[in-house]
């Protein structure tokens, strides 16, 4: 029936006042050119991330984030120059617009997550989308921004897969697994005081945990390393014991871990109860990463090594990336992390390449996003900046290795960014 949500009519009537919307934007009239994006006062882009539920420290962390990102696009930060509108007020091949973000709230889950997408399309009329931490969230995510004709910007999902699933409206700015697992095995090479020849695996069983387990046995031959346990367990399970038992008895040297926080927190403290601990601990980031395991059990669990982005001994070294911190330690009382740094540098490219495109029409800011050519001292990162290849993927990005030290975790690979000379302190304990 005409004029009920969800009609036929109604969708076409929304097409019809997204088309308007594109040409006021675009500055284009009968009579010669306006002002770019005409009355519109704001670009609205949706964000999708678990806000509740076991990854909701992660997925509030990357919220705050993320609302620094369009403070730094929306106010004047002329400490972060170098940085695209920073120094200036808004969008201004938009007339000045204000960036806007619309939070959706996953809850963790690729249905909730993809509900979510449909709904900051359809009734918030968002122009791209953000999100969604966890990949196999993404996934379901970004395949309706892919039908619905809307750009994408992973920030931090890091499932190869992703990028190759042949769409034209994904872009990612982090580095994949395979970059990650292959700067593991680089790492491991640099290590002396423990052999690291035998490996083993644990990881959830989502395209996250699964994806980390086929980069690590594509890579350990390379570099003539062997998989001894293959240890696979579902995520959010109450009891961990069979699998901390399983690898105990494998004694490997080396444990490469993929969990989430709630999972990360339960594995440390079984390994306690059962008096078991591999001589290294090496997890590729996510839940290992999160404050929350930090603070409950970072002063036990010393020595712990894993994969990130970002490093605060880095960004102390770096006047720009000091700068991005001070300013979230003082709106949220803590630093910036892996998980939510890269999301709020997504942003922060998503933003650049929607003023480059002058336009809120999905295809001009497809475009921008494809010519995108960010160099170190424009991306909030501690990267070589943001190129896109053919699949979306950022060209430029990289990954570090850190050790759990104190009340933080410290570089300790590439060797160049190391600032303590006996780091990494091997092997793995408990304190």
């Amino acid at each position: 029936m005409p004029g009920v949500p969800g009609s036929f009519d109604n969708r076409e009537q929304k097409m019809k006042r997204r088309d308007m919307l594109g040409m006021m934007a675009a500055g284009l009239t009968l009579g010669g050119t306006l002002p770019a994006f005409g009355a519109q006062k704001t670009v609205r882009i949706g964000a999708i991330y678990p806000l509740t539920g076991a990854l909701a420290s992660t997925g509030t962390g990357i919220q705050s984030a993320i609302e620094l990102a369009v403070d730094i696009v929306n106010h004047p930060h002329p400490e972060l120059k170098t940085l695209p509108l920073a120094a200036g007020s808004g969008l201004p091949a938009l007339g000045g617009a204000k960036l806007e973000v619309v939070f959706a709230d996953s809850q963790g889950s690729p249905a909730t997550g993809l509900a979510d997408a449909q709904r900051l399309i359809d009734e918030q009329g968002v122009v791209a989308l953000t999100g969604a931490y966890q990949s196999n969230v993404t996934e379901t995510c970004s395949r309706v921004a892919e039908q619905r004709g809307i750009p994408y910007l992973n920030g931090e999902s890091s499932s190869p897969d992703l990028t190759e699933r042949g769409y034209k409206w994904f872009f990612r700015t982090t580095p994949n697994d395979e970059t990650f697992l292959h700067n593991m095995m680089q790492f491991l090479d640099t290590v002396h005081k423990v052999p690291t020849r035998r490996v083993a695996v644990v990881y959830e069983n989502t395209d996250f945990g699964v994806n980390t387990y086929k980069a690590v046995a594509k890579f350990a031959p390379q570099f003539h390393r062997e998989i001894v346990a293959n240890i696979a367990y579902s995520a959010g399970s109450p009891s961990l014991s069979a699998e901390v038992a399983k690898l105990a008895a494998a004694k490997p040297e080396v444990a490469i871990f993929a969990s989430y926080t709630s999972d990360a927190l339960l594995f440390v403290r079984t390994m306690r109860e059962m008096k078991y601990a591999p001589p290294l601990l090496l997890a590729n980031d996510a839940g290992f990463i999160d404050p929350a395991f930090i603070q409950q059990a970072g002063p036990q669990a010393q020595g712990i090594l894993t994969r990130d982005v970002w490093a605060n001994d880095i960004a102390r070294t770096n006047p720009m990336l000091s700068r991005i911190n001070a300013l979230f330690r003082a709106r949220n009382g803590r630093d910036l992390d892996g998980n939510n740094a890269r999301s709020m540098a997504g942003v922060l490219v998503l933003a650049d390449a929607i003023n480059r495109a002058g336009s809120t029409e999905p295809e001009a800011i497809r475009k921008a996003l494809v010519a995108t050519n960010l160099h170190a001292d424009q991306v909030a990162m501690p990267w070589a900046g943001v190129k896109f290849d053919a699949h979306g993927q950022n060209l430029r990005g990289a990954g570090l290795i850190l050790q759990l030290e104190g009340s933080g975790y410290q570089t300790v690979w590439p060797a160049r960014y190391k600032q303590d000379a006996a780091l990494p302190r091997l092997p793995f304990h408990w304190a």
